[in-house]
């Protein structure tokens, strides 16, 4: 990139952090007490919440990582990532939201696995659920770190080092002013900014279609056969309709299950707002997975085969003029982000109320009033946005080969573990604590079983959503199963903070 191209990055990623930090500030203002730093004081509206969802659910995966998967394993990638996977999630955001929103709201529930605690009346399943979400988002945090990286790499000129830093400096320390608040304002100035540049991305191909579809994907058999198959029979990993289709379904309804995408409900007065904002996700995130075909697009540009998870990078800085470039590739950090703020509130807020504040915590601090305990949460989220920046700036130095299997493995596996539970949760109302917890342990085993024994046992990739889907299967079973064996044993939990304590 020349010179000029790099100051002008500088001078537009300045104008860009600077929106960014004011908007904080003024998420910092709004942030009074724990519970406005993890939900807010639900004056949101189902606009700002929408767009803050949809970028939420973006993320760099969407914009940077995942078309190097669609450039290596053509149309069959681009089904699974761009139409499978937003169908089950968008499945699964229309029949769990608003019933998630109304138990929550009657529990007064701040996190996910809070949520679990009181639906389930088990404080050892709310501490379980904590403890795995903050081990396992680690690995969607290396993945967006290492994206965003990369891609300032190519616009500001900086070292993957220095890229890193700055990347994780400004996310984690924006968020530690503002929380919820930060990250719903900055995401929606990010969602639309991404949602703009989508657009140009998707169109950035058009001249490809000049003679008709069939035509592309002539063109894309020319470079490989295989590339342009609904299933790739070389692939390892999109070779049929299980690995294209089913897998990623299944496992994209289970992965609204994660707490920055679930709790987003909460942050509403009401369920006709929960409706309004599903939609405006539901056709944000269309306009998202529409640049997936920018692999297909790179396939048939690029000369020199680039690193898979370099794709994008390549693709932007080699198909448009200088400043559009880096007016692009600007808001491919901002996709990076949008999705990082969100996890970081989610993580430092779980650490705080289901770790600081929950059964464990209580036991260290009971001599301290409420309020004082209150104050220790907020200042522990803090400290442990602190240390899971440094964790993840270290893992990012020097990532697994391909971050996106890596970030898969760990969120699909949180995912096998989630799914039941919140299911079983939001649609059946008597049910026994112990064998929700059980069906979990199962899900979350049976995918880390399959999915390690495929990469050290026989040394093969798999599609971690694989993996996840025989995880998910087993834990519906086992709650099936153990349902059916304890069924004159089977308790009603309540359902409401009111019946929990009578």
């Amino acid at each position: 990139m020349e010179e000029k191209s790099y100051l002008a990055a500088w001078l537009l990623f300045g104008v860009y952090l600077f929106a960014t930090i004011v908007l904080s500030l003024r998420g910092m203002k709004k942030t009074k007490s724990f519970s406005s730093f993890a939900l807010g004081q639900k004056d949101m509206g189902p606009w700002l919440v929408g767009i803050t969802l949809a970028s939420s659910i973006a993320s760099s995966a969407t914009f940077i990582i995942n078309p190097g998967f669609v450039y290596q394993h053509g149309l069959s990638a681009f089904f699974h990532f761009a139409v499978a996977s937003p169908a089950g999630f968008l499945l699964a955001l229309f029949l769990f939201s608003k019933r998630f929103r109304q138990l929550g709201d009657k529990n007064m529930a701040l996190t996910l696995p809070h949520w679990i605690r009181l639906r389930y009346n088990n404080a050892q399943m709310g501490t379980y659920f904590a403890l795995i979400n903050l081990v396992l988002s680690i690995t969607f945090v290396v993945l967006i770190v290492k994206g965003s990286a990369l891609v300032m790499q190519h616009t500001l000129g900086l070292s993957y080092f220095w890229s890193l830093l700055l990347i994780v400096g400004v996310v984690f320390s924006y968020i530690m002013l503002g929380g919820t608040y930060a990250h719903a304002y900055t995401n929606a100035f990010q969602g639309i900014i991404m949602a703009v540049v989508a657009l140009i991305l998707f169109l950035s191909g058009a001249h490809y279609f000049s003679d008709g579809l069939p035509a592309f994907f002539n063109q894309l058999g020319e470079v490989n056969a295989n590339l342009a198959m609904t299933f790739n029979p070389e692939s390892s990993l999109y070779s049929n309709i299980w690995n294209v289709f089913i897998c990623s379904f299944i496992v994209s309804i289970g992965l609204v299950c994660q707490p920055h995408i679930l709790m987003k409900s909460m942050y509403l007065k009401s369920e006709k707002q929960v409706s309004r904002a599903v939609l405006v996700a539901a056709g944000v995130s269309v306009i998202f997975a529409s640049l997936l075909i920018c692999g297909l697009y790179a396939r048939l540009s690029l000369t020199t085969p680039p690193s898979q998870d370099a794709v994008m990078a390549v693709y932007i800085s080699q198909t448009f003029p200088s400043f559009l470039g880096v007016v692009i590739s600007v808001a491919l950090l901002a996709a990076g982000m949008s999705t990082l703020d969100g996890i970081l509130v989610g993580v430092s807020t779980i650490a705080a109320n289901d770790i600081v504040l929950g059964p464990l915590g209580k036991k260290f601090f009971h001599n301290k009033t409420a309020q004082e305990q209150e104050q220790v949460a907020l200042k522990f989220s803090r400290w442990i946005l602190i240390a899971m920046g440094v964790i993840s700036f270290f893992l990012a130095l020097n990532p697994p080969k391909y971050a996106g299997l890596f970030a898969q493995a760990g969120i699909y596996g949180l995912t096998a573990a989630s799914l039941v539970p919140i299911a079983a949760g939001l649609f059946f109302k008597n049910l026994n604590s112990s064998v929700v917890f059980a069906s979990s342990i199962m899900g979350l085993t049976v995918h880390f079983m399959i999915y390690f024994y495929y990469k050290f046992g026989i040394e093969q990739t798999l599609n971690p959503a694989v993996s996840a889907s025989w995880g998910i299967f087993a834990s519906v079973i086992t709650f099936a199963i153990l349902s059916f064996a304890f069924y004159r044993h089977t308790i009603d939990v309540p359902t409401s903070k009111k019946a929990l304590e009578a």
